[in-house]
């Protein structure tokens, strides 16, 4: 029974994973199709919806590295996709299943614009009068929101199991009491 709980919950994330991957790959499709490329279109005073494409990794890092680093970033995509399935089949806690989960579906959902085309298509500008932050695109946004709840979760059961420590030896040092 426990295994068949397990498999049902895995089948859950990925569910999870599908999901982002399948809305990052239609809003990337739909940028494609209605917005050339380059081509700015204002939704309002801080953020812009682009069409642009980034070879590259976060903050166009090696954009300029001559081609190498595509495949670069599909290995590690396959690697890191296939170690985070791995790692929610051990079943971790609901957060860190969740956390794993957008990741993954980020790391497809940009692995699967370097595969088909050759680099990744970013969209979401967000700015403030005339700074404005790199263009990126919903798989990087599951990603980061992902990042943030490792984090937190990770946090969070440290200072639980901190706390559990105090009481436990607390306990051991009341029983020495009695």
């Amino acid at each position: 029974m426990a295994n068949s709980n397990r498999t049902n919950t895995l089948c859950g994330w990925l569910g999870l994973s599908g999901l982002i991957l399948l809305m990052d790959q239609a809003s990337k499709c739909a940028v494609e199709r209605t917005i050339e490329y380059a081509e700015r279109v204002e939704i309002n005073s801080v953020l812009n919806i682009v069409h642009m494409m980034n070879p590259g990794a976060a903050f166009s890092l090696l954009a300029d590295a001559g081609g190498w680093q595509r495949y670069f970033f599909i290995a590690l995509a396959s690697g890191v996709s296939v170690w985070l399935v791995w790692t929610m089949r051990q079943c971790p806690n609901r957060l860190e299943a969740a956390s794993y989960s957008l990741v993954l579906g980020g790391a497809l959902g940009n692995m699967v614009d370097r595969v088909w085309r050759g680099s990744v298509v970013d969209f979401l500008d967000f700015h403030w009068s005339n700074s404005h932050w790199p263009a990126f695109n919903l798989a990087d946004t599951a990603i980061f929101i992902g990042v943030c709840i490792f984090i937190v979760s990770t946090i969070g059961s440290r200072n639980h199991q901190v706390h559990d420590e105090g009481d436990n030896s607390d306990h051991e040092n009341n029983k020495g009491m009695r």
